[in-house]
């Protein structure tokens, strides 16, 4: 089960990435918090293309890596935690993208984050 579980989220991962990268790059920046572009300098297409690479070597990693599966689950649950003020600023700023064009859409992405958290830690946690 977990190792289905790990496979489908490093498939999500690497899709998810690679749309940062072509086609979703406009969606995805209604995620970018503004603030973020003050802290690192980097414009918000940047920040998008830079997460869609963190994106597809986490993706990649859950798979190629077996010996380290558990080290990248923490790294990928701290980046989903990293990620979730991105997630706030669009319910908050009220910003479509993705088909979140509802106050109540974007509450539910919001609860759907710690999921994704358990998600990845769960999954990559040796069985017992």
């Amino acid at each position: 089960m977990k190792t289905v579980a790990r496979w489908l989220l490093a498939g999500s991962l690497v899709f998810a990435g690679i749309s940062h990268l072509f086609w979703a790059r406009k969606e995805f920046q209604a995620q970018v918090p503004d603030w973020t572009t003050e802290v690192t300098t980097l414009d918000k297409d940047a920040v998008v293309v830079a997460s869609g690479v963190v994106e597809v070597m986490l993706g990649a990693s859950l798979v190629a890596l077996p010996r380290s599966r558990s080290r990248i689950g923490l790294i990928l649950a701290a980046f989903f935690v990293a990620v979730f003020p991105g997630n706030i600023e669009q319910y908050t700023k009220r910003r479509d993208g993705f088909g979140l064009d509802t106050d109540r859409k974007r509450l539910v992405r919001l609860l759907f984050q710690p999921v994704l958290v358990a998600w990845a830690y769960w999954s990559t946690r040796p069985s017992r």
